[in-house]
């Protein structure tokens, strides 16, 4: 899987509403807050996005707080975002 360019991104960026590009130790990386109305709930989101990703074997940053769970995904390896990323944030989408 290739680093994607940052024409790639704009052009595959609208197909996920909500995500947002953030630039992060000289990198590009998607995402996104979810809020909930309590720690319980953003918890179970927690554990649900964590078995998403073990099963997809791509593994976002996950802080759960209270009341929100930020996720951010990109490519420790390849140094910024993928196709997967995006994938990946549409399948946390349905979830």
């Amino acid at each position: 899987m290739a680093k994607l360019t940052e024409r790639e991104i704009a052009i595959v960026l609208p197909t996920v509403p909500g995500w947002s590009v953030v630039n992060e130790a000289g990198m590009g990386r998607l995402q996104k807050t979810f809020t909930f109305g309590d720690f319980a709930a953003a918890l179970a989101f927690t554990n649900q996005v964590g078995a998403l990703a073990e099963n997809a074997n791509h593994h976002p940053r996950i802080t759960t707080e209270w009341g929100s769970v930020t996720l951010t995904w990109w490519s420790h390896d390849l140094g910024g975002m993928v196709a997967n990323d995006f994938d990946m944030a549409k399948r946390v989408d349905a979830l």
